[in-house]
């Protein structure tokens, strides 16, 4: 009698129906509410669906894109950037001073507002890498730290062409090439949507075509085991963190240009929009990681949540009240629904 052993594998049942649908929702549900919500409004108000409003919608959204495109790369490398809002808020005030305190040109006022951003991101990096302090109470500390010199060198005030300073007008003013960055456009596009769409795909390359962003994934997703393979954690935990800082001045300078003066809370909003924006990312096409593309379409879902309920003169308190439903959703679906997740 001669035994036989079937080495052929069995055929994989299909997965369940169920599973199946569980999984779509999960890899497209974002983009499917994103979708029937641009219905929604539309239907609701015709000159909702316009290209007219969709610049306003884009330029609405463009500096909160930017600096959170800083939130997402910090975030690849295991890191959080509570100090965005009072970065933002610092490089305005600066930029406003060098040219109305000081009468500087706009090029000059660009170049301090970007030096700015740099100098709250060494702040960070000292704390988190050379200090040891964990990244979270690092950068909240920065962030008191800058909202508090931004108050000093202004005096708690705002800056303005005109202002009284030691009994006399202020010698400057906003230059015409400066505010062009704020409200001027390339092509009918405002500027700051161009900028937000140059910075997106610059931010997307980095992170998924060179050694540095695969890198930072790395770090983010095991730092020990990205230091053992002989990567220099601590310098790209620093690089994370500048590039944060570089975005975060970026959006600062666009917002100075388009208010044409220094507000010290100009930054407040920014930091819970960046990174609302960065998390509701997470759940785009089942990501669950920090990502360029799901940081984008979350900054444009909160713009178009935002706009819509405006046409439909919802009161304007319960935009924080939508933005963090958004937030508490994008979250459960990235890290309780995620198909497979074990408890």
């Amino acid at each position: 009698m001669t035994l036989t052993t079937d080495t052929r594998q069995a055929t994989p049942a299909p997965a369940p129906a169920a599973t199946r649908l569980a999984t779509a929702g999960y890899r497209y549900g974002l983009l499917v509410v994103l979708v029937a919500v641009t219905v929604f409004f539309g239907t609701a108000r015709s000159s909702f669906a316009t290209y007219d409003n969709l610049l306003i919608v884009l330029q609405s959204v463009a500096i909160v894109a930017i600096v959170a495109l800083g939130v997402t790369v910090s975030m690849t490398a295991g890191g959080f950037d509570l100090s965005v809002g009072a970065n933002v808020s610092f490089v305005v005030m600066v930029t406003a001073l060098a040219m109305v305190r000081f009468d500087l040109t706009g090029a000059t006022a660009i170049v301090i507002g970007l030096l700015a951003g740099l100098l709250v991101a060494g702040v960070n990096a000292l704390l988190v890498v050379v200090a040891g302090v964990p990244d979270l109470i690092a950068t909240l500390g920065t962030m008191f730290l800058f909202q508090g010199l931004a108050l000093i060198i202004t005096s708690g005030q705002s800056v303005s062409a005109g202002m009284t300073i030691g009994g006399g007008a202020a010698p400057g003013r906003y230059t015409a090439g400066f505010t062009w960055f704020g409200s001027g456009t390339v092509a009918s596009v405002p500027v700051p949507v161009v900028a937000m769409v140059i910075l997106a795909i610059a931010a997307y390359v980095f992170l998924n075509n060179t050694r540095w962003g695969r890198a930072l994934y790395a770090i983010g997703g095991n730092a020990q085991a990205a230091r053992l393979a002989g990567i220099r954690v601590g310098r790209y935990r620093a690089l994370a963190y500048a590039v944060s800082g570089l975005c975060a001045a970026v959006g600062g300078i666009l917002l100075s240009a388009r208010l044409g003066r220094g507000d010290v809370g100009a930054g407040d909003p920014y930091l819970m929009q960046a990174v609302a924006a960065a998390l509701i990312g997470f759940a785009v096409l089942g990501a669950n990681r920090p990502n360029v593309v799901g940081t984008a379409v979350g900054a444009l879902f909160i713009g178009v949540v935002i706009n819509g309920l405006t046409m439909l003169n919802a009161p304007y308190y319960t935009q924080t009240f939508v933005q963090g439903a958004l937030l508490v959703v994008s979250l459960v679906t990235s890290f309780t629904l995620t198909p497979g997740r074990r408890r």
